[in-house]
């Protein structure tokens, strides 16, 4: 079955140009477009889709907004978003990843890096722009507390290892081959990993590298 995708911005040639974009795509299709974040919001709830496509910067409701009222940490039934934007180090960024979304890509990126992006948000795991992972996590991470929670149980020396294949933008396709493991055996670790340090994807894990200065720019 194809992903099915909501895209938002409020220029019409960007929501045209994404669309067209990912509809292309093998196993992606968008099923609703949106001009700001309450009609992506509205369009989300009613259609489900398995991904939503979000920019920052719209008008009524922003892509903040939208994110926390769909992606949020007291959202029951979470919708995987992805933030496009322009700006690589705003501060909104930082906001949108506290609000649960999945991914963060800049508007330049590739067809190639935006689908990857798609298709990570559907499998449950992330995807920040390569470009600007290191910069836009350690900045993120300095923001936060200064003393990160701790895991549960001790990390494996393993678990380190994927931890910070995580951090710095690596797939688990990536991660198994720079192992020599199966996939399957990395997906374990990364689901180990996000019950001990309780965190809710991919991106969270990352920032908690950072912060306790496992990865550092």
């Amino acid at each position: 079955m194809s992903i099915r995708v909501l895209v938002a911005d409020d220029q019409e040639i960007v929501r045209t140009g994404l669309s067209i974009i990912l509809d292309a795509q093998p196993g992606i299709e968008v099923v609703a477009r949106a001009a700001d974040g309450r009609e992506a919001v509205d369009l989300a709830r009613r259609l489900h889709p398995d991904v939503c496509l979000l920019d920052i910067r719209m008008p009524g409701m922003d892509g903040l907004q939208a994110t926390r009222l769909l992606a949020g940490p007291d959202v029951e039934d979470p919708v995987a978003v992805v933030v496009v934007t322009t700006f690589d180090l705003d501060e909104y960024v930082y906001e949108a990843l506290r609000s649960g979304a999945r991914g963060f890509l800049l508007k330049d990126a590739g067809a190639g890096v935006l689908a990857e992006a798609v298709r990570a948000a559907a499998q449950g795991d992330a995807l920040i722009a390569p470009s600007v992972t290191g910069r836009l996590l350690a900045a993120f991470a300095d923001s936060a507390p200064s003393r990160p929670h701790q895991p549960l149980e001790p990390l494996t020396d393993r678990e380190e290892q994927v931890l910070v294949a995580v951090a710095t933008g690596r797939t688990n396709t990536e991660i198994a081959d720079d192992l020599h493991v199966s996939t399957s055996t990395v997906k374990t670790h990364v689901a180990n990993l996000l019950a001990k340090l309780g965190a809710r994807n991919r991106v969270e894990l990352a920032l908690w590298a950072y912060q306790t200065r496992r990865v550092r720019t």
